[in-house]
């Protein structure tokens, strides 16, 4: 009960130094690790089996001897399921994975609420595990960007939920309008906004799916709910493996396996999200009881037993394309010789989310002052969201060389930038990433130092775009670091079908791009026309205008994944979709376009920010009119 006291007196200096008992460092430990202890000690020291605890004692003394463990392996180590309970967890779907597939529309839609019920309670816990696990103080962005995280949670729950209704009413998740067939065939079906609450939270935001090539509009309705629609489905167990960056992706992850595609699931967590396990256990609780999922923990040897397991029939993980390549041909050399011969160690079916080297295309256009600041602030937002860790963060902006204003923008982001506090890199192997790409290019401009974990944001403009094998243009910097490259052109048109050629050839993946034009430059109809041709020939899974990527996502109407037709030997971004709560079989792409000048929830400079996110958490978990107006007061504050 002293533990706040105490710990205040700590940061206030007046205590500097703490002895304690051995038990004390025991029971510290563990509680900082897992959340809990690993024992009773009542019950277990009448009976001589206090103190048993094998990773506790090894990795006490890793830190006596070694020095203080790389922390995801420490909970890697300390989490990992033995595989005869792998074996067991396995099992048991197994059984029931033909239940499943079996259930009415209108049991799913009972198992949801169940969700949504057991989600709420642990709000306040998900966002404090995720600040203690990444070293971000409360009130912080970085607080903000984690209830944006959970309203996904939430969102993406309800959005099942409506889908499942409307399934069971009328034959097939409802869309606004009708699929409209595009002069060169392809069909586009408009997705968002399709509530009002739609409306109020995104006002002048729309959302399309456009369909594969050879897909008529009378099959987007036919093929919804295609696994809902085959008698003879039999059921499947799906391991998911799980992302380590951000909590709400083996959430969505395992959502979509089981009410989307009628899969039971094993989710094995990421040692860096390890934490997050007892929580999302809490959380998915209903499913886990009724033996539809399971919750594992481990490293390599865990996640490859199961990869391998006779009874586990598909795969999914959001990661590494090295980690997929490693799993899809093996480590070493004797899986560079496989993937080189196209040879496979597993035949079952893989789908992935592996990250992207993300382009900002900047339009020129009559940009004032005030817009190149409020442009620097939104780029900056998206840069720093998360400490750079995430697939959608943007990587490479491209710009035209003679934009008068191109100078200014970058300015303005290192002024901004100066503002932010650094973040601790968390994940493993950023501050090696880092100095690898800074060693390349002495020339970064970094913002903030390099002191223990955190690193310095950094921007290094003027890449060179002939040189294809630019290490920016060809890996995913992982950390919170963006670069800047300049395109020749004699027009702005020219200058947009540069960039999409550029993006699509020398950029390294194919899930998210972004373009930023002012609604100024729109008033043009070569201009307005080399946008849209641009939006349609980019090949990217997601392309956005004017917001960033992450709410294609988060309108969940919008499929999220990688442009189709990656193959197994240069996998890029991957295969397949998640977040495709509207259950269309064949999405190619999502197109998100956003006002020029718009509300930002998390941007850095807002005063309001955690407290505007934390409302529309609250809000998605249980909308009203209440909650959607105190949002929309918070928002003419911000």
């Amino acid at each position: 009960g002293l533990s706040p006291v105490i710990i205040n007196m700590m940061e206030r200096d007046v205590i500097t130094a703490v002895a304690m008992n051995g038990a004390c460092v025991i029971h510290d430990f563990e509680l900082g690790l897992m959340g809990h202890t690993s024992e009773d000690v009542d019950v277990e020291l009448c009976k001589g089996t206090f103190g048993m605890a094998d990773e506790t004692g090894g990795a006490i003394h890793q830190v006596a001897t070694v020095g203080s463990p790389d922390f995801a392996s420490l909970i890697e180590k300390a989490h990992a399921t033995s595989l005869t309970e792998i074996d067991r967890i396995v099992d048991q779907l197994y059984l029931g994975k033909d239940d499943w597939v079996r259930l009415r529309p209108s049991d799913r839609v009972a198992i949801l609420d169940s969700l949504l019920a057991d989600f709420k309670p642990i709000s306040h816990r998900w966002v404090e595990a995720e600040l203690k696990a990444k070293g971000n103080p409360a009130d912080s962005n970085g607080e903000a960007e984690e209830w944006v995280i959970l309203a996904t949670v939430f969102r993406i729950i309800r959005k099942l939920r409506q889908s499942l209704v409307e399934l069971d009413k009328h034959g097939h998740p409802l869309f606004v309008g009708s699929p409209e067939t595009h002069s060169d065939g392809q069909v586009i079906v408009r997705v968002f906004p399709k509530t009002l609450d739609d409306r109020v939270l995104f006002p002048g935001v729309t959302g399309e799916v456009w369909m594969e090539r050879g897909v008529s509009a009378e099959d987007v309705i036919n093929t919804q709910a295609w696994a809902y629609r085959d008698d003879k489905l039999d059921g499947k167990v799906a391991l998911v493996l799980g992302a380590g960056n951000a909590a709400v992706l083996p959430v969505a992850d395992v959502l979509h396996k089981l009410f989307v595609e009628l899969q039971v699931v094993v989710l094995k967590l990421n040692p860096v999200n390890a934490h997050m396990g007892p929580l999302l256990e809490e959380g998915f609780r209903t499913l886990i009881n009724m033996g539809y999922l399971g919750i594992v923990y481990g490293g390599i040897e865990e996640g490859s037993h199961i990869c391998n397991h006779p009874d586990v029939n598909e795969l999914h993980m959001t990661g590494s394309d090295k980690t997929y390549e490693t799993i899809m041909f093996g480590p070493g050399e004797d899986g560079r010789r496989r993937k080189a011969k196209r040879i496979p160690k597993i035949s079952k079916r893989f789908t992935g989310e592996l990250g992207n080297v993300s382009p900002v295309i900047v339009v020129p256009g009559p940009w004032s002052q005030q817009e190149i600041e409020q442009q620097a602030r939104y780029i900056s937002t998206w840069l720093v969201a998360n400490a750079g860790f995430g697939c959608l963060t943007p990587r490479v902006i491209i710009q035209h060389k003679n934009w008068r204003h191109r100078s200014d923008l970058i300015d303005a982001m290192g002024q901004v930038l100066e503002k932010v506090p650094t973040r601790k890199a968390y994940y493993p192997g950023s501050h090696q990433r880092h100095s690898e790409f800074v060693s390349h290019h002495p020339e970064a401009r970094k913002y903030g130092s390099k002191i223990g974990d955190y690193l310095p944001w950094t921007i290094i403009p003027g890449l060179d775009p002939a040189n294809t094998s630019e290490i920016c243009f060809k890996r995913e910097a992982f950390c919170g670091l963006c670069a800047e490259t300049a395109l020749e052109a004699h027009s702005i048109p020219e200058f947009l079908d540069r960039a999409v050629e550029f993006s699509n050839r020398t950029l390294w993946g194919t899930l998210c791009a972004t373009l930023i034009v002012h609604p100024d430059s729109l008033r043009d109809p070569d201009i307005a026309k080399a946008v849209n041709r641009a939006i349609a020939n980019l090949r990217y899974g997601t392309v956005s205008t004017n917001i960033l990527a992450y709410y294609s996502a988060y309108l969940m109407g919008t499929p999220w994944g990688a442009f189709p037709g990656s193959e197994i030997d240069d996998i890029q971004s991957g295969i397949g979709k998640t977040f495709n709560t509207l259950m269309f079989a064949r999405p190619e792409k999502s197109v998100v376009r956003a006002p020029f000048k718009r509300l930002e929830p998390t941007e850095v400079m807002s005063k309001h920010a955690v407290e505007l996110c934390k409302r529309l958490a609250e809000f998605e978990a249980a909308p009203s009119i209440r909650t959607l107006g105190s949002l929309g007061i918070l928002a003419l504050k911000s």
